[in-house]
């Protein structure tokens, strides 16, 4: 813990934090969004193969 609060400090201080954080933030927002993304495709999906199991055993199959 002790060695993580210099590194915070000098990522700050240099020019190449901000960048690193900026970037950092970018990769946050672009996860969550493939997050949501994979949500909601997964359950729109989840629906279409329960249809499918569903009139398949009507069917006899």
């Amino acid at each position: 813990m002790r060695s993580f609060i210099p590194l915070i400090r000098s990522l700050l201080t240099e020019d190449d934090g901000p960048t690193a954080v900026e970037y950092a933030v970018l990769l946050m927002a672009i996860l969550m969004m493939v997050i949501v993304t994979v949500g909601a495709l997964g359950s729109t999906s989840g629906g279409l193969w329960f249809s499918s199991q569903t009139k398949l055993e009507e069917a006899g199959f």
